[in-house]
């Protein structure tokens, strides 16, 4: 590990999570791969069972916030991640196609959990990829302006909700 680097995990905190494409490469960049990498990130979420707060995929990094998964550490979900995705998207090519290791932030507060969400979900106006943030797909924003489900199940009022009434359909 990279001196200075710390990680504090196991502290059953959220994590704002960010990790780049090899030397900021576009290898997000096709609708097609963002939308593998979203598919792929589902699959590590139920596999690892971990909360996802919020998401955004860009053409050449990522940014996630999460909790720990329940019985693997953390950066062992994002390995898998980061290769399975890697694999699917790179399966012609021989090339690099994330840089080593990953950004972590522990997010301990409600407060800059919105901030991080709002850093998140600006990202694609900011870099003028869209001129809204509902304009850009491959995010979480959708999810929270209008309960919309994606790919990606965002754990949110909208989501605790529709749990609750799912099981007052089963009790009736």
């Amino acid at each position: 590990m990279p001196t200075g680097l710390k990680r504090y995990q196991e502290a059953e905190d959220f994590h704002f999570i960010t990790f780049s494409c090899y030397r900021r490469e576009p290898f997000l960049g096709s609708p097609e791969s963002r939308s593998t990498f979203e598919t792929i990130f589902e699959e590590t979420r139920e596999k690892y069972a971990f909360l996802v707060l919020g998401y955004v995929v860009m053409p050449e990094h990522v940014h996630l916030l999460v909790d720990e998964p329940r019985s693997d550490p953390l950066s062992l979900a994002l390995q898998v991640l980061k290769q399975r995705t890697s694999r699917r998207i790179n399966r012609a090519e021989a090339r690099q196609f994330w840089q080593s290791r990953y950004y972590d932030f522990n997010v301990w507060s409600g407060k800059k959990s919105m901030e991080k969400l709002r850093y998140m979900h600006r990202n694609p106006v900011a870099r003028g990829l869209v001129s809204r943030p509902e304009d850009w797909a491959w995010s979480s924003f959708r999810h929270y302006a209008t309960g919309e489900r994606g790919t990606v199940e965002i754990e949110s009022e909208w989501t605790v909700c529709r749990r609750q009434m799912a099981k007052l359909d089963v009790q009736i």
